[in-house]
């Protein structure tokens, strides 16, 4: 599951970096299906970054990885 999550990752991270940002693998619950991650840059000041966590990376790592049920932010 990590590898699926962190190809999934890879597929974000353009648009993040774009911006100034990105965003670490910080760690998995497989049991619960829960990723956590770390937003960095610009991305951790940013007001829009609990957006970007729901919408952009929460969404994506969803479809990708059927097996992640929620994406927190530490």
């Amino acid at each position: 599951m990590k590898e699926k999550v962190e190809q999934a990752l890879d597929m974000i991270r353009p648009a993040l970096q774009g911006d100034g940002g990105d965003v670490e693998l910080v760690g998995i619950d497989e049991t619960t299906g829960v990723v956590t991650v770390k937003l960095v840059g610009a991305c951790s000041g940013c007001p829009m970054s609990q957006v970007t966590l729901k919408s952009g990376v929460e969404r994506v790592l969803k479809q990708a990885v059927p097996e992640v049920t929620s994406v927190e932010s530490v």
